[in-house]
């Protein structure tokens, strides 16, 4: 099988810049703040690729880079765009919009960042990366698998620290309900067979246009699902 084009970085910003800025935010950010959960689990997921990439986990280290920053650069411009006051894509806005609210837990705050980021961004920055490479999809199929497989395995993880604790046992049966009903590596999935279609559909820019709103429109209704508030015990 090709490989993508051995090609310099170019514009790319390095993995450690792009580690840096989400730190920046951590520290910027109130921890209870729904935003801020969601960064967390992606700096922990950035710093996890970046330490592949360092022992050599990665066949093809440039490209997973690139596809590392390409995808981290769409969430830090939905987070540029929030704070210029201007309308971010249709995925991120549940996030956005419920960040602060005091009936959705923590859980859901991460799990609408994942769902909004790799049901959405991880297609573009697939198709990203292969302009910027000179490659096509199945050139990245080993670094796009690894990254996933990477989220995959921080995902348990993550919900079992974040899932209230036995002081909020009431809600927890319905938290579980809610969040059962969305899957990583189902989205994972849909991602990889979005950033073919896309790539078929780069000569074709209406098409491609079309197919990319829609598909950042059902993001984003999935991730206002996930997002609905739970009540907690005694109503607060």
């Amino acid at each position: 099988m090709p490989r993508c084009e051995q090609l310099p970085p170019a514009v790319d910003t390095p993995v450690d810049a792009v580690i840096s800025r989400m730190r920046a935010l951590d520290a910027e950010l109130h921890p209870r703040d729904g935003v801020a959960v969601f960064n967390r689990v992606y700096l922990a997921v950035t710093e996890a690729v970046d330490r592949y990439v360092d022992t050599g986990r990665f066949a093809d280290a440039h490209a997973a880079i690139t596809l590392d920053v390409r995808f981290a650069q769409r969430y830090l411009a939905a987070v540029g765009t929030v704070a210029d006051e201007r309308r971010p894509p249709a995925c991120w806005r549940p996030l956005f919009q419920f960040r602060r609210h005091p009936g959705v837990r923590p859980l859901q705050f991460a799990l609408a960042g994942i769902n909004a980021h790799i049901g959405h961004d991880l297609a573009l920055a697939v198709v990203d990366t292969c302009r910027t490479l000179g490659c096509a999809p199945v050139d990245l199929e080993d670094e796009f698998d690894m990254v996933g497989d990477l989220l995959l395995s921080l995902e348990e993880r993550i919900r079992e620290d974040l899932m209230p604790g036995p002081d909020l046992f009431r809600i927890a049966d319905p938290l579980t309900h809610l969040l059962g009903s969305w899957s990583l590596e189902r989205a994972r999935d849909a991602a990889w067979t979005a950033a073919r279609a896309l790539w078929a559909l780069r000569e074709l820019p209406e098409v491609a246009g079309e197919f990319t709103e829609r598909l950042d429109t059902a993001v984003g209704f999935a991730g206002r699902i996930l997002l609905t508030p739970l009540t907690e015990p005694g109503g607060r």
